[in-house]
């Protein structure tokens, strides 16, 4: 029997610490960054962009990341070639990477955005048309997909295959929130990528907040 073919890319996942003024040089290549705490200056492509915490921005070009006055702590993520050596500083580290399949002969585009759940907030059982990574911003969730149950917390991260059934419940006590990005077929810029696998929860009400920050094709 012959073994599957390995992904030609890989979805990754980086969280980088910036000091003040520190400088983080990256080649091009499709990337959102995410601002979790403190303010940060984003160079790309002869523009610059000021940053505060809870912002972001997504590029296909080089850039350069500059930590503002305080600092600042960055969730990096980037859509590279399988076997492309890991980019950043000295206090960068990788927290989720996995190989993806993107077959789709109409081009994909990159999705960022943010959730948030009210207390108890549930993502009914579902799927989305294309894969992606999300990390847990504050709050904590139970995630259920491909047969295992993850628990997470604050900063904790982890991956959706896309077509695989995923269901998320918002912890109880807790304001509950996570930023992701997920990689999807061109004709669904502007449109939700999501399905319902149980038609008695497509009418349910949806508590979830959505922000987004990018969609733009790669």
């Amino acid at each position: 029997m012959n073994a599957p073919a390995a992904s030609k890319q890989v979805l990754r996942l980086h969280v980088d610490g910036l000091p003040a003024k520190s400088v983080l040089e990256l080649p091009a290549a499709p990337r959102f960054f995410f601002v979790r705490d403190g303010d940060a200056i984003v160079r790309c492509n002869g523009a610059a962009a000021a940053l505060g915490t809870a912002s972001g921005l997504q590029s296909t070009q080089a850039c350069q990341v500059e930590g503002g006055a305080g600092g600042a702590t960055l969730l990096r993520w980037e859509l590279v070639d399988a076997g492309t050596p890991a980019w950043g500083g000295p206090d960068s580290r990788e927290l989720i990477a996995r190989g993806v399949d993107l077959p789709e002969a109409g081009g994909y585009l990159m999705r960022a955005d943010r959730v948030d759940f009210p207390l108890g907030g549930i993502a009914y059982t579902h799927t989305h048309r294309g894969p992606g990574i999300r990390c847990l911003l504050r709050g904590t969730i139970r995630v259920e997909a491909a047969g295992e149950v993850h628990e997470l917390g604050a900063g904790g991260a982890w991956f959706e295959a896309g077509p695989d059934p995923v269901l998320a419940m918002a912890s109880a006590s807790e304001i509950t929130g996570f930023a992701r990005v997920m990689i999807l077929p061109r004709a669904l810029k502007g449109r939700s990528s999501i399905s319902y696998v149980k038609p008695e929860d497509a009418d349910k009400p949806k508590t979830q907040k959505y922000q987004v920050f990018a969609d733009e094709f790669i």
